[in-house]
């Protein structure tokens, strides 16, 4: 039953992402005709209990600065900072949940704490990041590492359901939760920078 609901939920991503693909395919361009750059994938919500469960296990501290690369609605970096009292940088490129995203801060008294930044994930220095959280396909993840490389030694990357696709070695531990909001079994990795990246 989990492997099932897993590969729907795989294949709803996938759907939406052909969709997503398809309309930018339709002509969708910015000033002086330049094709507009799109997410390479529909924002699908990290159930808040999962939130918290990555949160802990990948231990938060108010010290911490942690960087949510495709934040959504920025919920990772806005209870990370209103639970533990640290500072949050959530990335997103979708101008209508860069909106939804700093509401939510702001609707939570953490602003002063979180920032929401509209670029491309591939193109933000995460350098200075303590903890980054990650919820993306697993190519998308795969294409973060030379950006990952650059945490400094002791940052902690924890990943929701996806890894690397074998591009670093196993994550070093691993977490399964079963969600109250969707009753699905969620996977959570955890591993301490530097990541060790196999050779090909």
């Amino acid at each position: 039953m989990m492997d099932r609901c897993l590969d729907v939920r795989v294949l709803a991503v996938w759907g939406l992402c052909l969709a997503v693909a398809s309309g930018a395919a339709a002509g969708d361009t910015t000033a002086g005709d330049r094709p507009k750059r799109t997410p390479d994938s529909v924002y699908v919500p990290t159930p808040d209990d999962v939130v918290a469960k990555m949160l802990e296990v990948v231990g938060v501290t108010k010290n911490d600065l942690v960087y949510d690369p495709g934040c959504g609605d920025g919920r990772i970096v806005v209870t990370a900072a209103k639970k533990y009292g640290c500072r949050g940088v959530g990335i997103e490129l979708s101008p209508k949940l860069v909106r939804e995203a700093r509401a939510n801060a702001i609707r939570n008294d953490v602003a002063d704490r979180v920032q929401i930044l509209e670029e491309d994930i591939y193109a933000v220095d995460m350098s200075p990041a303590t903890v980054v959280t990650l919820y993306l396909l697993p190519g998308m993840n795969v294409k973060l590492i030379p950006q990952l490389q650059k945490l400094k030694p002791g940052a902690r990357i924890v990943a929701h359901d996806y890894g690397f696709q074998g591009c670093v070695e196993d994550a070093q531990k691993t977490f399964t939760v079963t969600s109250k909001q969707d009753a699905v079994r969620h996977q959570i990795y955890l591993w301490t920078a530097p990541l060790q990246v196999k050779s090909p």
